[in-house]
């Protein structure tokens, strides 16, 4: 299995590591109000350094009640950094719902287009069919950021969730881009409660019958929080001890994702999460 990107063709026989790249000041859980391109692009390298596959550059939080920003302003954050990472010899993603960000960032040299929004936005679609040959990940979102999680009724969690999957995949097929352009990712967190969080990731793989391959985030997620129990404190207060308690939490919960068929894994601390990978991979041959 591999996925299609403009630049490389990832192979996924073996799970890949998406590193973070946020270019907000108000991330959930790494906002850097002082942020620079220059610390940005320092960022990217040492994310690549800690062994990541792909860089996932975002510039517009999505964080639970986030308010959106304007196009100018999201342009400014990206477009600089961006313009560095294509030249870092890795496959670089954009993190964004805006069609005009995703042409400025495809015609930079991104790799990827990572739509919380599942290119349903007017001209989104249009502007990856447009595009020869760039990976497209399609995620499950109900309402916007800012709604979500007023949004949480469900009759049947991970069905509907592959339903709409299912059609997004159908739907951008149909605008000509090819299968092996497309992940999906089920949306941990977005417009669901911890309970349906955790009911995901327990019925994970009932949705590798959609036949592309699973992107899961599961990194810093409140749901994980909450269960390590350092939701009490905001994030931008959180102790390094709780930071790395919250860390421990998302290696665990995207290790399960592993197992449960995930290829992709979308996180913030690379190198717990390479080195947790690689445990995995060693112990078949560890236990002969």
């Amino acid at each position: 299995m591999r996925w299609k990107t403009s630049r490389f063709e990832i192979d996924l026989a073996e799970p890949r590591v998406m590193g973070i790249v946020n270019l907000t000041p108000d991330s959930f859980s790494d906002g850097d109000p002082g942020l620079t391109p220059a610390r940005a692009i320092a960022t990217c390298e040492r994310l690549l350094a800690e062994g990541a596959d792909i860089l996932d550059l975002g510039g517009e939080s999505s964080r639970p009640g986030a308010d959106p920003v304007d196009l100018e302003t999201e342009l400014a954050r990206v477009v600089p950094v961006l313009r560095e990472a294509v030249r870092l010899g890795c496959a670089v993603s954009i993190d964004t719902a805006k069609p005009a960000v995703m042409r400025a960032a495809l015609d930079l040299g991104a790799d990827i287009v990572n739509d919380i929004g599942a290119l349903r936005a007017p001209g989104a679609l249009e502007v990856v069919a447009a595009h020869p040959a760039c990976g497209v990940c399609l995620m499950h979102m109900r309402g916007t950021p800012r709604s979500m999680q007023a949004e949480t009724d469900y009759d049947d969690l991970v069905g509907e969730i592959g339903a709409f999957l299912r059609g997004r995949v159908a739907a951008v097929e149909a605008a000509g881009v090819a299968r092996e352009r497309i992940v999906v990712d089920p949306g941990v967190g977005f417009g669901k409660t911890q309970a349906q969080n955790l009911e995901l990731l327990s019925r994970q793989a009932e949705l590798l019958t959609l036949g592309v391959p699973l992107l899961t985030g599961w990194s810093r997620k409140s749901t994980l929080a909450r269960l390590a129990g350092v939701s009490a404190t905001p994030p931008a207060e959180r102790s390094a001890a709780q930071r790395a308690t919250l860390d421990a939490a998302s290696v665990a919960a995207s290790l399960l994702a592993v197992q449960r068929g995930a290829r992709i894994v979308r996180v913030h601390n690379v190198a717990a999460m390479v080195a947790a990978l690689a445990v995995c991979k060693a112990a078949p041959a560890a236990r002969g």
